[in-house]
C-alpha cells in the first residue's frame, strides 16, 4: 500500500492571506515524511494513561473526497477502503464514514481490511422517511454491521435557522423527525446496533433530550458533536454536560469564534487553536460512557455566518429568552480568535488539499501531546 504524503512543517499555512505561493506549498511537500513510519517518540508524548487512538469523521477529508481532479500526492479517496487505508497511514483508531449502498461482498472487504489495521468502524446513514424506504434502511443496517460497526451516526436535521422561516415549519419538521424514528429504532433493535442522533445545528438540548425520552430506548443515543451547538446559542460545556449520559460517539473538534454584523463567525481549527475546554468535554462523557470513540471532523471550510442579531434566526426560538444571547455574544467577544478566520474560498483546489491535510495532522499531534489519544 503506497501511504499518502504528510506534511511535517510546524510553518503554518494562512488561508487568509494572498502570499501562498505554489513554490511554497511544493517546498513544504518536498521535506515531508510518511507519518506512518516515524518513531512514536516523533509523534508526540506517550504515557500509561493513553488507552485510545482518535478516529476519523469523513468530513474531515472533505475536500479531498469532492475533489474534480486527480491529485498524485493526494490520491482519490472513492470508497470506505480508501479511507481506512489513509486513516491506517495516520495510524487513527477507527473511522465514521457512510454506508449507503454497500453490498454484502464489499462490506465483507472492509472488515477484513478493517480487521487487518486493528481499527474501529462507525456508519454514517441516513432515516428512512416513509415505509417505503425501510427496505433500503435495513440492508444498509445490515451491510454495517457486517463490516463491524455497531454505531451509527445519523443526522436529522440542518441548519435550523436557515431552513426554516417560522415555529410551524419547525413543529413539521419535529414530526417528521419522530416519524423516521418510530421507522428506525425497531430495525436497529432487532440488529443489535445503536443510533447516535447527532445535535446538528438543529436540536437545542431541551429538543434533543425530548426526543430521547419519547423513545426510552438504549439503542439510540446522541453524536456529540462538539461544537454545532453553538449555532444554537448553547455553550459547548453546558452541551457536554446535558448529552453526556446519552452520547455513544463524539465528533470532535476545536472552534474559532469571531463577531461580525449580523452575529457572530464559526469556525472549525485545530485543536489548541479555539477555544473549547476539549479535556473537560472528554471528561464529562467519559464518566458516563468510558468506551466512547473520539472521531476527529476537522471540516476545512470558510467561516459559518450564525447571524443570531436577524429577524429570520428568532424564526423558531419564541421560547428562548433574551439572556441567551447575551451569554453567547458575551462568549464570543471574550474568546473571539485575535487572528484571521480560515479562508479557502480564494485557493486553488491542491492548495486546499495542502491545507486540509496538515490541518488534520495538526489535530493528530495535538491529541498525542495534550488530550492523552495514541492516534
Amino acid at each position: 500500500m503506497n501511504h499518502p504524503t504528510v506534511i511535517t512543517s510546524s510553518e503554518p499555512l494562512n488561508p487568509t492571506s494572498n502570499t501562498i505561493t505554489r513554490r511554497t506549498m511544493i517546498g513544504q511537500l518536498a521535506g515531508a515524511t510518511t507519518l506512518s513510519l516515524m518513531p512514536p517518540s516523533l509523534l508526540g508524548a506517550q504515557s500509561a494513561t493513553m488507552r485510545k487512538k482518535m478516529g476519523v469523521s469523513a468530513a474531515s477529508f472533505w475536500n479531498r473526497r469532492h475533489r474534480r481532479r486527480d491529485n498524485d500526492k493526494f490520491p482519490p479517496l472513492d470508497s470506505a477502503l480508501d479511507f481506512l487505508n489513509q486513516c491506517h497511514a495516520l495510524d487513527a483508531g477507527g473511522i465514521q464514514v457512510g454506508v449507503r449502498g454497500w453490498e454484502q461482498t464489499f462490506a465483507r472487504k472492509v472488515r477484513d481490511r478493517r480487521e487487518s489495521y486493528g481499527m474501529y468502524l462507525e456508519g454514517q446513514i441516513s432515516l428512512p422517511k416513509s415505509d417505503t424506504e425501510l427496505d433500503r434502511f435495513e440492508q444498509n443496517i445490515r451491510n454495517a454491521r457486517e463490516a463491524g460497526a455497531v454505531i451509527l451516526r445519523t443526522a436529522i436535521g440542518g441548519r435550523r435557522y436557515e431552513d426554516f422561516n417560522e415555529a410551524e415549519e419547525f413543529e413539521q419538521f419535529r414530526q417528521r423527525s419522530l416519524r423516521s424514528l418510530e421507522l428506525a429504532e425497531p430495525i436497529v433493535r432487532r440488529h443489535g446496533v445503536k443510533l447516535a442522533i447527532e445535535n446538528h445545528k438543529d436540536w437545542r438540548i431541551p429538543d434533543m433530550l425530548d426526543l430521547l425520552e419519547h423513545f426510552d430506548s438504549e439503542h439510540l443515543g446522541v453524536c456529540l458533536d462538539t461544537g454545532n451547538s453553538i449555532t444554537l446559542m448553547e455553550n459547548p460545556i453546558e452541551t457536554a454536560k446535558a448529552f453526556a449520559k446519552f452520547t455513544l460517539t463524539i465528533h470532535f473538534k476545536d472552534m474559532a469564534v469571531q463577531e461580525y454584523e449580523n452575529g457572530f463567525l464559526l469556525s472549525e481549527v485545530p485543536f489548541g487553536a479555539g477555544f473549547l475546554d476539549l479535556k473537560e468535554i472528554m471528561t464529562l462523557v467519559e464518566k458516563e460512557n468510558s468506551s466512547v470513540q473520539y472521531n476527529l471532523e476537522m471540516i476545512t471550510r470558510d467561516p459559518l455566518k450564525i447571524p443570531c442579531l436577524t429577524k429570520k434566526y428568532w424564526a423558531t426560538f419564541e421560547q428562548v429568552p433574551g439572556k441567551r444571547l447575551a451569554d453567547t455574544l458575551t462568549m464570543v467577544r471574550k474568546n473571539a480568535s485575535p487572528n484571521p478566520l480560515p479562508q479557502i474560498a480564494t485557493l486553488t483546489p491542491e492548495d486546499r488539499l495542502v491545507f486540509e491535510h496538515r490541518n488534520n495532522l495538526k489535530c493528530f499531534d495535538y491529541a498525542r501531546a495534550h488530550l492523552g489519544l495514541k492516534g
